[in-house]
């Protein structure tokens, strides 16, 4: 059980894809993994963002929390924070935090861009351990995992021929993995309090150990301007698992 929940909180990270973005939206989504043949909810995923002003600067803070549902809580507790600061107009990164309990395992980081671009300066902790710090270079578009996947958002899949793909770098553990999507045409999808939506479907792939087949992790966006994420399938090594919309606010 410990290790389907830590897969299934590993996964997220490479699901959530959220496009013409604005502050004050809010999406809710209920994480389900496949038990006994059962697609049974284990945790709340909620995804939401802010503009922050500073003295020099405004920002988009863009934020992804994950929570196991309480009464999952004795197995196997998560409580995850994701958070990006990015340019409002090209969702550039300026700064990438992440704070997650999982278990008896806890750990934080924090990434500072500067403004070459291609400097990461990081910091990160895990619980009982002295503190890391490093640099580390990364190409001139590669973003952090909650920033990218926003930006996938602002793409035009109306100009997409089924099985065109396109191809992105996320920065993840210090590390840069390539990651591929694959247009697969339209669908229609139960998109939670949206009601029923004609939906882009995307297959996406990552080179990473999290993720497991071809075509088997799938994204729905809604087939219009907002691409508001609706339905999220993932296969990772102990099982399969999928998000679905609840709720969508401030849109």
């Amino acid at each position: 059980m410990k290790k389907l929940l830590l897969s299934f909180a590993l996964s997220l990270s490479f699901f959530f894809s959220f496009s013409q973005v604005k502050s004050g939206e809010k999406l809710v989504f209920s994480g389900a993994y496949n038990m006994s043949g059962i697609m049974t909810p284990l945790a709340q995923i909620t995804m939401s963002t802010e503009t922050v002003t500073t003295a020099k600067s405004s920002y988009l803070h863009l934020s992804c929390e994950a929570a196991t549902y309480s009464k999952w809580d004795s197995f196997f507790k998560i409580r995850d924070l994701y958070e990006s600061y990015v340019n409002p107009s090209t969702l550039k990164p300026s700064l990438y935090k992440r704070n997650i309990t999982e278990g008896g395992f806890s750990m934080t980081e924090k990434y500072i861009y500067k403004p070459d671009g291609k400097t990461v300066k990081s910091t990160s902790k895990v619980k009982n351990r002295p503190e890391n710090s490093k640099e580390f270079t990364i190409g001139g578009t590669s973003q952090d995992v909650i920033s990218i996947l926003y930006k996938l958002r602002t793409l035009n899949f109306n100009a997409f021929k089924i099985g065109q793909t396109s191809s992105f770098t996320v920065v993840f553990d210090e590390k840069e993995i390539p990651v591929v999507l694959k247009y697969m045409g339209k669908e229609t999808i139960s998109s939670g309090n949206l009601g029923t939506k004609e939906c882009y479907k995307i297959s996406i792939a990552a080179r990473t150990k999290v993720l497991k087949g071809t075509d088997k992790n799938l994204i729905w966006l809604t087939a219009d301007s907002k691409k508001i994420p609706t339905l999220i399938k993932f296969s990772i090594p102990v099982g399969i698992g999928q998000l679905s919309l609840t709720t969508a606010s401030g849109i």
